[in-house]
């Protein structure tokens, strides 16, 4: 009896994990400019309607913040025409730093901005043929 309850647990463990990984967005987050960059506040996501296309992270490393949005495996799949995202440190006076990527790119890096010792927030945008969507993190000091 014991073997048979151990059995169907693990095998539930096995589906859950599973669908977790399914439901996830996979990425690298590995930054070109900067090998060392750490994740800072929340994540953010760009949507369409009631789905997620993209999220939206701040990092800080090499001296510097930095935006990152990666534009979700469900969308790129589902939008074969022309789609572009973008990543930008905002701060109050502004964007610090914006930087777009080429058509289908699917993650973007910002520049890197000098904006360590003000409050930021990472900024996003997804543009494409039928639509836009944009989303903010919350703010860090």
């Amino acid at each position: 009896m014991f073997v048979k309850i151990a059995s169907s647990v693990g095998t539930a463990a096995l589906v859950v994990g599973a669908l977790l990984g399914i439901a996830s967005p996979a990425n690298a987050e590995t930054n070109p400019n900067c090998s060392q960059v750490t994740q800072i506040g929340e994540t953010a996501y760009i949507k369409s309607g009631g789905t997620t296309v993209a999220s939206v992270k701040q990092f800080k490393g090499c001296n510097k913040n930095w935006a990152y949005t990666y534009v979700w495996e469900g969308f790129r799949n589902s939008h074969s025409g022309t789609w572009w995202a973008c990543s930008g440190v905002s701060t109050s006076s502004g964007l610090a730093d914006y930087k777009c990527g080429g058509n289908h790119q699917k993650e973007v890096w910002s520049s890197g901005a000098n904006t360590l010792s003000v409050c930021t927030k990472a900024y996003g945008q997804l543009e494409w043929s039928s639509g836009e969507g944009y989303a903010a993190t919350d703010q860090r000091c």
